[in-house]
């Protein structure tokens, strides 16, 4: 017998955890962003840094990744930003090198803040996570494994509380696939075109979102986009459909609880908003639309598989046009 009060209760743990790690995560990454009065682009250290990266490997331009990333922050630096020196234990400055007793030159890299020439302190260095510092095969494995670890937890719920695959819009059949794959699709290309329109709508009227995280997951090799397209965006679109779908919404409305499908769309729509909150306000509010638009096709369709099948290809394209193309729909509008 089906135990709907235990694996409910088992979501609603995931969930909270999900959206204190999201907490936690955004907090981490806005202690280490610039002040505003830096201005758009300015990193930590007041380089300008640029929103995108196209397909092309760095090796196609003649370095690695990383010595790519450097060289460019210290183009950056020598062109655009403000000399900065750093206080040093016996009161010289990084930067001008010290000479010791015996003559030598040395250097202290110990230094944890930054004063530009004009005497403004900046923050220390230490606070937050500066983005440049983690590698994407670095966030690309914290993703797959956290979201794959809450994935497999939920299933284990599942089964441990034998509720129906009905109950989560899961059948076995070759029907099934073949209508989910072709709704999925149909629905995820539509959807993302609307998604990407209102988020250009958005950023033409000045209210822009942030897409940090999209740009940290963004590869710079043929073999990181097939990690990214072929296995961390499914396990993402399987496990937040699952949650947000499937759990939060198919397993209470076919428990008996009297609870309407609908509230509780708009409730899941909501933390799917919420769990998305390093997008700042305006990708929080798209996200919430986004979120209920998939619930509502999950609702009418009583499908798992083409919420999972259109979720994917609405990240799976988001990443190919704007981190793969460098394609700015923004842009397309204004022009």
């Amino acid at each position: 017998m089906p135990q709907w009060a235990t694996f409910v209760g088992i979501t609603g743990v995931v969930l909270v955890l999900l959206l204190v790690l999201s907490h936690l995560t955004q907090s981490a990454f806005t202690d280490g962003e610039p002040d505003s009065s830096d201005g758009p682009g300015a990193s930590a250290d007041g380089t300008t840094t640029s929103s995108h990266r196209p397909l092309e490997s760095a090796s196609d331009s003649g370095g690695t990744p990383a010595e790519t990333d450097h060289d460019s922050t210290r183009n950056a630096r020598s062109a655009d930003a403000p000399t900065t020196v750093s206080p040093r234990p016996n009161g010289s400055t990084a930067g001008v090198p010290d000479e010791s007793p015996n003559g030598i030159e040395s250097d202290d890299s110990s230094a944890h803040r930054e004063i530009t020439a004009e005497g403004d302190e900046r923050r220390p260095t230490e606070r937050g996570v500066d983005p440049g510092s983690l590698s994407t095969g670095m966030v690309l494995a914290n993703v797959a494994f956290s979201q794959g670890l809450f994935a497999l937890v939920l299933l284990g719920a599942t089964v441990y509380t034998a509720i129906p695959a009905s109950a989560l819009g899961i059948e076995f059949s070759l029907a099934y696939l073949e209508t989910g794959l072709l709704l999925g699709t149909v629905a995820g290309i539509g959807f993302y075109l609307a998604n990407e329109l209102a988020a250009a709508a958005a950023t033409r009227f000045g209210f822009d979102h942030d897409e940090a995280l999209r740009e940290l997951l963004s590869p710079d090799s043929i073999g990181g986009w097939l990690i990214l397209l072929l296995g961390v965006l499914p396990i993402i679109a399987f496990f937040e459909e699952f949650l947000f779908r499937a759990a939060l919404i198919g397993v209470p409305a076919a428990a008996g609880f009297g609870l309407s499908p609908w509230l509780l769309a708009v409730g899941s729509s909501i933390a799917f908003a919420l769990g998305h909150g390093m997008q700042g306000s305006v990708g929080i509010v798209v996200t919430g639309l986004l979120g209920f638009v998939l619930a509502a096709v999950y609702i009418a369709t009583g499908s798992l598989l083409v919420v999972v099948v259109a979720h994917y290809l609405i990240n799976a394209l988001e990443f190919v046009v704007h981190e793969g193309f460098g394609l700015e729909w923004a842009d397309t509008l204004e022009s």
